[in-house]
């Protein structure tokens, strides 16, 4: 695992999807050079039972035709995002897929997975350094400080402990964490969590039941807790704090319970109910599973591309900025070629080579999505980040191991909340974005008629950028270059616009 009012139309969500889709398609290479198998061919054998997104124009009328369609050619109708022209459905037909392409009214239809829809092994990784209860019971707060916050070098990086004496932000901003849940009994999250915005998506049905929204495994799925802490935990003598300890926070699960990956279905549904239930911000630290890059070559990735894409873009339509993790594998995103090892993750993955311009990591380079690369103390890229000049919008503290910060515990990484009222570290991307989502709630605090286009025009004009580095970029210090950073001091590869400035934000 590694990632968000004025109104407008669905009609201008749902045509910016499809010329995003066209606009690139005709570039692109054929299914077998992107390292695809060709679509099945009609057979009407029995397969595994797979989820699938058939997208279609929006409008009862045609979901109700392509609905009968669905269940005509052996799958059954989960949800019908009606709004969108998104359908989620579940099918063993070997055929399904290639049937449905054929239905009139249809855009674009896929599997979203590549293993069966049935339980798999759970893994794990990144697990977080964890404060000990020992270091908790001797922290003390400085005046106007929280117990922890001596260790919270991220804050004071951005200005965020400055920029709460001035403006925490406002209630009436939520930012909604779409991720692996969130632990809203954590002390340090219960007083700004919002229940009435959250939701458990897994399965691609929003579940607003009490508590759905919590970790399903609070000891493997911490991530949501430690994403929500960094932007809103609140200033209340307890822990630490987050960048904007005056907003609200809410939880939108979408991670598999069975082996923890994000699956498209679940996603769409994250971004259509943040947008109906008035989520300002959403965060999105994680990338849409099981691929790592999806190529609109190959009609499952399409079809993948285009339901998260009408989502996002639906949520964006109805007042939602979403920011997106920019992934921890130091590709440059700029480039035209990527070594990708490691798709798709739920079943054994195939090497292949892609280009980043035509194969996607979704929803970071869906348009309009803020793109977040990583820092550390030195305001320095991250080792890990992703980052290329042109994809990334911003860049946030998001720690690294490599740059020592002069705190009690002198640890690199990112100090927040975890399940169960606990304490600890972790570094990624998914911690830069957090960090500049509060950074977002801010800005929307302080300019409550802003748009998302608006937002995220301030998000950029606030941040302070450091340049590209003067020395060869060797953050592990071994004699190699590890990445190039290209641009200039406004704009470049490493920090996009720069790093954000939460002090700035509300000034």
């Amino acid at each position: 695992m590694t990632h968000r009012r004025s109104r407008r139309g669905l009609a201008l969500a749902v045509p910016l999807s499809l010329a995003f889709t066209a606009a690139l398609t005709g570039a692109l290479p054929s299914a077998a050079s992107a390292g695809q198998a060709p679509a099945a061919a009609t057979t009407g054998a029995q397969g595994p039972e797979l989820a699938y997104v058939v997208n279609t124009w929006p409008g009862h009328g045609t979901a109700a035709r392509v609905q009968k369609a669905i269940t005509a050619a052996g799958g059954t109708v989960v949800v019908a995002h009606e709004k969108i022209g998104v359908i989620v459905a579940h099918s063993a037909a070997a055929d399904f897929a290639p049937r449905l392409r054929e239905v009139p009214g249809v855009q674009s239809a896929g599997a979203t997975r590549t293993t069966p829809l049935t339980p798999a092994a759970t893994t794990e990784e990144g697990a977080p350094q964890y404060l000990s209860k020992g270091a908790v019971a001797r922290a003390r707060a400085a005046e106007g400080a929280e117990p922890l916050e001596a260790d919270q070098w991220d804050l004071r990086a951005i200005g965020a402990d400055k920029a709460a004496r001035v403006n925490p932000g406002s209630r009436e901003v939520t930012v909604g964490v779409i991720d692996t849940g969130v632990d809203d009994t954590h002390p340090d999250l219960a007083p700004n969590f919002s229940a009435a915005q959250s939701a458990n998506c897994v399965g691609g049905k929003a579940d607003t039941s009490p508590g759905a929204w919590r970790p399903y495994n609070p000891d493997e799925d911490y991530h949501g807790t430690h994403v929500a802490g960094e932007i809103a935990a609140a200033r209340n003598g307890v822990g630490v704090a987050g960048v904007a300890p005056g907003v609200k926070v809410a939880g939108i699960k979408v991670s598999d319970p069975d082996n923890g990956l994000f699956y498209p279905e679940n996603v769409v549904c994250a971004f259509v109910f943040a947008a109906d239930h008035g989520i300002e911000i959403t965060n999105n630290s994680y990338y849409v599973d099981p691929w790592l890059y999806n190529c609109l070559a190959d009609p499952d990735q399409k079809a993948i591309v285009d339901s998260v894409n009408r989502a996002q873009l639906y949520a964006r339509g109805k007042g939602t900025l979403s920011l997106a993790s920019a992934g921890n594998s130091n590709h440059d995103l700029a480039s035209h070629e990527i070594l990708d090892e490691s798709s798709p993750d739920d079943s054994t993955p195939v090497p292949r080579t892609v280009d980043p311009h035509k194969c996607f990591d979704i929803p970071t380079q869906l348009p309009g999505v803020v793109t977040v690369s990583a820092t550390g103390v030195q305001d320095l890229k991250s080792y890990y980040s992703s980052y290329g000049k042109g994809v990334i919008d911003i860049a946030a503290p998001g720690g690294d191991k490599y740059q020592i910060p002069d705190t009690p515990e002198k640890n690199g990484r990112i100090l927040s909340t975890l399940p169960g009222g606990k304490y600890g570290y972790l570094q990624g991307t998914s911690m830069a974005s957090p960090h500049a989502a509060g950074v977002a709630a801010l800005l929307k605090s302080a300019h409550p008629r802003a748009t998302p286009a608006q937002l995220q025009f301030r998000l950029a004009a606030q941040a302070d950028n450091p340049g590209c580095p003067t020395e060869p970029y060797d953050p592990d210090g071994n004699g190699t270059v590890d990445s190039t950073c290209e641009g200039g001091k406004r704009v470049n590869g490493f920090y996009g616009h720069g790093i954000v400035d939460a002090l700035d934000a509300v000034r």
